[in-house]
């Protein structure tokens, strides 16, 4: 009984992702073709080459086909795993999404763990008590509405520049990804801290938690045993945005701290007006978007057994 739901449940989410992919593969190729001008003057770098080069051209990228032809191209491509070749780094975009993958999944990962490690001090600190929960609150406001640019430049110039205690730029040792790590987790710290607190507050006025008080818990123990599981749910929940929003803030942060990753590839993609980099970027990240949601779904499952009988 309760494996027959869930499988359903995972099939119509599979599903639903691949529309998903399939609409940013969609999007993508919409946007490719509604740059002003012509494309291929945009993927030959903007100049002015000589017409029997832009036919030449146009014939060797299929430009010259209808456009519903050249769409399911493009989706034949895609389904086979090929996105196509920069044009500005003369690679196979793939092999640019996956050199540069691993910072960025690195920087991620830091982000969030950090976030929900200071979101859990955070949300224990405010909770029961009236002065520490307004510190809190405090915190988190400042946290939530400091720009990220603005963190990041600060935190660049007081602890490399300054004080030396980290590199200036980046890298890929330990100590460069401290600072990108920090400007990352910093708003969504502020956030993940919010919805705990709330979760906390409303989790400890249950039966339940009294019956573990009246039973001679200790309140470190009923928080931890008991509030907490229910307290991350909201969290749980929040995380798949996260991931939109850790992808997105990277650009930002890569930009700073002249970090490898994709958030840094993107935006030079951007600048150097390489459509078929962009758009491989975006439907990759629509992949990574859309399993980071069903392994969130999953979790929420495991956290919470109720769920495990039903199918939404």
């Amino acid at each position: 009984m309760t494996r027959l739901p869930l499988l359903r449940w995972l099939v119509r989410r599979l599903c639903t992702g691949v529309l998903v992919v399939w609409g940013a593969a969609t999007v993508a190729f919409t946007a490719l073709h509604m740059v002003p001008g012509d494309p291929v003057v945009v993927m030959l770098g903007g100049s002015t080459p000589s017409a029997e080069i832009l036919a030449e051209t146009r014939r060797e990228l299929g430009y010259d086909r209808p456009v519903a032809v050249q769409y399911a191209d493009y989706l034949g491509h895609l389904a086979r795993g090929d996105l196509g070749q920069s044009f500005q780094l003369h690679q196979r975009v793939g092999e640019v999404i996956g050199s540069q993958l691993w910072p960025t999944v690195q920087l991620t990962v830091a982000g969030f763990t950090l976030a929900l490690a200071g979101a859990l001090v955070l949300a224990f600190a405010g909770t029961g008590h009236p002065v520490p929960r307004r510190i809190s609150a405090g915190l988190e406001l400042l946290m939530i509405s400091a720009p990220g640019f603005w963190v990041g430049v600060l935190l660049l110039s007081v602890f490399s520049f300054r004080l030396g205690l980290f590199p200036v730029v980046s890298g890929t040792s330990p100590a460069g990804l401290v600072l990108p790590a920090v400007t990352l987790s910093l708003g969504l710290m502020g956030t993940f801290a919010q919805v705990m607190r709330e979760g906390l507050d409303q989790v400890l006025t249950e039966p339940f938690v009294l019956s573990s008080r009246a039973r001679g818990s200790t309140e470190t123990t009923v928080r931890l045993r008991h509030a907490l599981r229910h307290a991350l749910l909201p969290v749980i929940t929040l995380s798949g945005w996260v991931v939109g929003a850790l992808l997105g803030g990277s650009v930002l942060v890569e930009t700073i701290f002249s970090r490898q990753g994709i958030g840094r590839v993107m935006a030079s993609a951007i600048s150097g007006r390489d459509l078929p980099l962009v758009t491989g970027i975006a439907v990759v990240s629509a992949v990574v978007f859309t399993v980071v949601n069903i392994a969130v779904d999953l979790l929420y499952r495991v956290v919470d057994p109720r769920l495990r009988e039903t199918a939404p």
